[in-house]
Order: C-alpha cells, then sequence, then structure tokens
C-alpha cells in the first residue's frame, strides 16, 4: 500500500498548532519567559504630606511576554486602578513614557485618603483577557496631613466682668493623630485640658477639639484669647486668635446733673445732663422721659473711646422753670445692647416766688425787729454802765470808810457784854443809841469799863415831813466788835437825828 499522497494542505497544519500552543501559554515556553523576567519594586514605606507629589517606582526586564504594566491600590477584589497604559489619570504621570522597562509614576496633590499600599503589577494576554502574570512586593504610602488653620469660637452671647465662659479651638484632616494644643491670653499660658481627637472622614485623618475656662474682666476688652496647634507636618506651629472683646459686655453707669443745681426761679433755663460712662460695646440708645412720658431730645453727644477700651457719651436736655413743671421728674434711660434699660432720675423744684405786700410786709417787720434790736442793746449798755458806776461808787464809799473814823450807825448796837470781851478793853470806845417807839425822848445807857467813853443823846421832837431821818454818826477811831442785836423797827411817823463826836483818848 502506498501512503497517501501528501495534499498542499498538510504542510500548514504544523504552524497553525505552534501559534495556538504559543498562545494558550505552551508550558515550554512559559517557564523559559518567567525565568528570565524581573520586575523591581524598591519602596517598601513612603511618607509623604498632604498637597504633595507622591512618586512610586518600578522597573523591568526586558523580553517580558505580551501585556500591560499597571499600578494597583490594593489586591484582590477590591484593588483600585491608580494608572494603566491606556485611559486618563489627571493626577499621575510616568516618569517616562517612551521606556519598555521603566514604569515609575508621580501622584500629585496626595490626599489623606490616597494613603494605602500600592502594587506595580505585570499582566500577560490571554484569551480570557489580561491576567496577573506579576506584581512586585507593593510599597506602604502614609500621608501626613496638616491640621487645618484652627478656629477659635466663643459663648453664644456676651457676658459680664466676673462671669466665666468657655472657648473652643478646633483644627482637622491631620495624620498622624498625635497633636498639642497650647493656649494663651495674650502672651500669658492658660492651663487646659488635652484636647479630644476623633476619627475624620477617612480612616487616615483626625479632628481635634480643645476647650479652655476662663474668667472675663473689664480690662479683656483690649485682649485676645490665641489657640496654638503644633503637629509633626508644621515646621511653626499654626495659631488661632479671638478677642474676647467678641465675648464681653461691660454696662454703662448712667448718672443725671441739673445746673444749676434746684431749687430754680421761675422763667430761669435748667440743663439736666445724662452722663453715660464705661460701657463695652458701643451700642447704646439714650432717652428722656417726663414723669414717664417720652421727650423729643436731639442733643445727644459724640460716642468717644477711653483709654480703657470703653465708651461714654452724654445727653443734655433743656427745661425752662415754670410753676407747672413743679416738682417734674426727668427721667434719662440708657438701653445697652438690648439689655434691661438703666434709669436715672432727677426733679425740678421752683423757688417760691415772693409777692409784693409779702415782700413789703417782710421789710416792715425787718425794720421793726431792727429798732427792736437796737434799743434793747442801747439798755444793756446803759444798765451796764449805770451798774458799772454803783459798783465803782460803792468801791470808793468802802476806801473812805476805811480811812474815816466815823460810822455808819444804823447797824444793830451791840452789848456791854461783848465790849468787855474784846481784846484790849483800856482801848474801847462804845457809843449806844437807844430810841423807845412811843416816846419822843431817848435814854441811852452805855455801859463802860475803865478808860471808855459815853455819850448819851436826847432828842426833841421831830420835824414835820414824810421822809424824817434818824441818823447817828460817831466820828471816832474805831468801834468794837460785839455781836450783833436785832435791829429796831424804824418809826413809822418821823426819825430822829444824833450826832456825837468822841474824841479819842
Amino acid at each position: 500500500m502506498e501512503p497517501p499522497p501528501r495534499g498542499p494542505g498538510r504542510a500548514v497544519w504544523p504552524l497553525t498548532c505552534l501559534v495556538l500552543l504559543s498562545l494558550h501559554g505552551w508550558p515550554g515556553a512559559g517557564a523559559q519567559v518567567g525565568q528570565s523576567f524581573e520586575l523591581q519594586q524598591p519602596q517598601d514605606k513612603v511618607s509623604v504630606t498632604a498637597g504633595e507629589t507622591l512618586t512610586l517606582t518600578c522597573t523591568t526586564s526586558s523580553g517580558s511576554p505580551p501585556g500591560p504594566v499597571r499600578w494597583l491600590k490594593g489586591l484582590g477584589s477590591g484593588n483600585q486602578t491608580i494608572y494603566a497604559q491606556t485611559g486618563s489619570f489627571p493626577r499621575v504621570t510616568r516618569a517616562s513614557d517612551e521606556s519598555d522597562t521603566n514604569f515609575t509614576i508621580h501622584i500629585r496633590d496626595v490626599q489623606p485618603e490616597d494613603a494605602g499600599t500600592y502594587y506595580c503589577v505585570k499582566f500577560s494576554k490571554s484569551l480570557e483577557g489580561d491576567e496577573v502574570f506579576w506584581h512586585g512586593k507593593g510599597t506602604e504610602v502614609s500621608v501626613h496631613a496638616k491640621p487645618t488653620a484652627p478656629v477659635v469660637s466663643g459663648p453664644g452671647r456676651r457676658a459680664g466682668p466676673g462671669q466665666s465662659v468657655p472657648f473652643t479651638c478646633t483644627a482637622g484632616g491631620f495624620f498622624p493623630e498625635d497633636i498639642r494644643v497650647k493656649w494663651l491670653k495674650d502672651r500669658t499660658p492658660i492651663s487646659a485640658q488635652q484636647p479630644r481627637v476623633t476619627p475624620g472622614r477617612t480612616k487616615f485623618s483626625y479632628n481635634m477639639s480643645s476647650t479652655v475656662t476662663m474668667t472675663l474682666e473689664v480690662d479683656d476688652v483690649r485682649s485676645q484669647l490665641i489657640c496654638e496647634v503644633q503637629h509633626a507636618t508644621l515646621t511653626a506651629p499654626l495659631r488661632g486668635t479671638y478677642r474676647l472683646s467678641q465675648a464681653l459686655r461691660v454696662s454703662p453707669s448712667v448718672h443725671v446733673v441739673a445746673d444749676p443745681p434746684s431749687p430754680v426761679e421761675v422763667n430761669k433755663t435748667m440743663n439736666f445732663t445724662c452722663n453715660v460712662k464705661d460701657f463695652y460695646p458701643g451700642d447704646v440708645a439714650v432717652t428722656w422721659l417726663e414723669n414717664g412720658t417720652e421727650m423729643k431730645v436731639e442733643n445727644i453727644s459724640r460716642l468717644m473711646e477711653t483709654r480703657r477700651g470703653l465708651f461714654k457719651l452724654s445727653s443734655v436736655v433743656e427745661i425752662k422753670a415754670s410753676e407747672e413743671k413743679n416738682e417734674s421728674v426727668f427721667t434719662c434711660r440708657v438701653v445697652h445692647d438690648s439689655q434691661a434699660p438703666i434709669d436715672s432720675m432727677a426733679t425740678l423744684w421752683i423757688a417760691a416766688p415772693a409777692r409784693e405786700g409779702t415782700r413789703d410786709a417782710s421789710q416792715t417787720n425787718n425794720g421793726n425787729l431792727l429798732t427792736i434790736y437796737i434799743a434793747v442793746a442801747v439798755v444793756c449798755t446803759v444798765l451796764a454802765l449805770l451798774v458799772a458806776a454803783i459798783l465803782y461808787l460803792i468801791r470808793v464809799k468802802q476806801s473812805k470808810d476805811k480811812s474815816s473814823p466815823s460810822a455808819r450807825l444804823h447797824e444793830p448796837e451791840k452789848s456791854s457784854e461783848a465790849t468787855t470781851q474784846e481784846s484790849d478793853p483800856n482801848n474801847l470806845t462804845y457809843a449806844d443809841l437807844n430810841f423807845e417807839k412811843e416816846r419822843k425822848t431817848i435814854r441811852r445807857m452805855v455801859e463802860m469799863s475803865q478808860q471808855s467813853e459815853y455819850a448819851c443823846i436826847q432828842t426833841g421832837r421831830a420835824p414835820n415831813g414824810d421822809d424824817n431821818l434818824t441818823y447817828a454818826d460817831l466820828d471816832m477811831v474805831h468801834l468794837s466788835k460785839a455781836p450783833k442785836r436785832p435791829a429796831p423797827h424804824p418809826e413809822e411817823a418821823g426819825s430822829e437825828y444824833a450826832s456825837v463826836q468822841i474824841p479819842r483818848k
């Protein structure tokens, strides 16, 4: 039997089988290619700051099987293609577009969500499509994100001096989570609690919140609160500020001054000035009320700032004094920063007008009183002079009596027994006048010692007259000092007079 002759198609069949074997990954050929292929991904870990450009390095050897090279974020079903030789990737560019072995890429404007593990993967073509032929060991990328600028917020409404209010500082979007916060009032540090760190929008970002409580003061109008944030991504701390004047309210002092002071005369003009001092903020409204009824006043001074940063102003209202306005109450009402009104009041007092008749009577009375005062003064002066003259005459009389031996004998008579008891009985001068009440002649008996003088006087009928005086005058050296006797009662109808002069022995 002869072998069947060869047809022309029998010579093409072996070539077709070789092509099919190569397409299906002929084991012998694939083993040879795999042994000669190399893929290098040298970076294990890469840290980059958000906003910067990330560079991922990947190179392959020549003689690789047909198929593309791609960059994937993660492996498995949840991977994400970061770069492929076909397609559009706006943030990614190849380091060398024409090279068949250098597949290094640059990712610009890296964000925290870009953190993860990146793989450089070589694919091979098959009937089912592209299959993973080779991949690198992976590069772990961490994105260090800077925190956002800190924002300091205060209380929802203003507070007065002496009140404690909280302030909060917030920042976010940073990675890693380690962060430090420092509070200052102007340049003075303030103690605060540790910041509270919470996860951000992604697992590679964090947010921070720090709170401090402080007591407000009047002088805080020009102070500020500072929140300093320090993070590994920062070369200098970030600062957030808050002016304490945004949280402070200083209520004004209100005082009304009257010029001129009350009471005032009718038809005089009086100015009431309302002084509003030391308040913050400058939002203030001033109104005037007369007996509770609002007045129309336009005289309000311009708002002025003091050295302490507070404000002041004044408002003046002019009032013409009249009897109808007597005892009227004028109120200055100040409303500051939408708070309860502050009132200060003053009362207008009218001086009582003097009537003509009353004025004349008052002047007449004043003249009469002046005359009376002058008369009393003159009388008192005359009396004082008379008393002085009498005292002077008495003194002169007493001095004469001391130098003269005469003595008035209207003194009570002295007994002989007392006379004999004198220290010098031999030098005694004694005189006694004894008048009987009903008889016109008087017997006088005087008991004498050895050397004493005696005188007896009888008187005749007294002359007619209403004022008859009985008088005895002894002109002698001295009279004895005997105990007093009761004085004789004077005669009603008449008096006798006797004068005895006894020379001294």
